[in-house]
């Protein structure tokens, strides 16, 4: 860790730059000199502002500017870290959130946060071929890749196929493992969409990142052994932690 009382610390005054920018090349230098390891904790302000003999509003002006390029990320309550690298998530035939996060060396994590029987939007209902007037599965999914948010999932599900998946996803953590569960072995993506838009007020705080950095947003069908949709997903990721990489092998065969 860097002393705070060393030259590399110091800024200099009235010579055209202002300290906040100066503060932020030197915390982006320490961060690309490994003083800090991805994922790990800065300083408090009270400490940095000690160190650059500034105030603390010069030093959350800095920081505000490297978390807006995604050098560091800031958890309400907690405080200011080292944003670890982008994610590669493959989409293809046989696209997995475990198996995803798994193969970036990160622990997968999925939480239920909101499930129950809907009337299906109509872009739902005809992707899933079902009635607009039939009654749906509705599952509300977080997914995090080593503690940290990554994806936030609205699942849509025939209604009456998969009586307990909800249960199961919520015990499971895996819509995998429930769809298994309930009986089905294996199901294969069919389509994926791709758009980017700026995410709502809740999506921000879901996802811990600024209101003002777009998310990737996905709309994807699966379909089971005789091609019948079982699910559609509206997955919104944050952009910043996740690239999407498109496997043309599996999506060829």
């Amino acid at each position: 860790m860097i002393d705070g009382g060393n030259e590399e610390g110091a800024i200099e005054r009235g010579h055209g730059v202002s300290l906040w920018r100066q503060i932020d090349r030197s915390l982006s230098a320490d961060i690309s000199g490994g003083a800090w390891a991805p994922g790990e904790r800065l300083p408090t302000e009270q400490a940095l502002a000690q160190r650059f003999q500034v105030n603390r509003h010069t030093i959350r002006r800095a920081i505000q500017a490297m978390v807006q390029r995604g050098l560091l990320r800031v958890e309400q309550g907690r405080g200011t870290f080292v944003q670890e690298g982008v994610i590669d998530y493959m989409i293809g035939r046989r696209t997995r959130f475990t198996e995803n996060i798994a193969r970036n060396r990160r622990e997968a994590q999925r939480i239920l946060l909101d499930s129950g029987e809907v009337l299906p939007p109509p872009l739902i209902a005809r992707l899933l071929k079902v009635p607009s007037r039939q009654p749906v599965a509705m599952l509300e999914t977080l997914s995090s890749a080593g503690g940290m948010p990554v994806s936030l999932s609205t699942s849509y599900f025939p209604g009456g196929r998969f009586p307990d998946l909800a249960a199961q996803v919520a015990e499971t953590g895996s819509i995998t493992q429930a769809l298994q569960r309930c009986g089905l072995n294996d199901y294969a993506r069919a389509t994926t969409r791709v758009t980017a838009r700026m995410p709502t007020a809740e999506e921000a705080r879901r996802l811990k990142q600024p209101v003002t950095r777009p998310i990737i947003q996905t709309e994807a069908v699966d379909v089971d052994g005789d091609a019948r949709p079982i699910s559609v997903s509206i997955t919104r990721f944050a952009s910043d932690r996740v690239q999407l990489v498109l496997d043309s092998a599996t999506n060829a065969s």
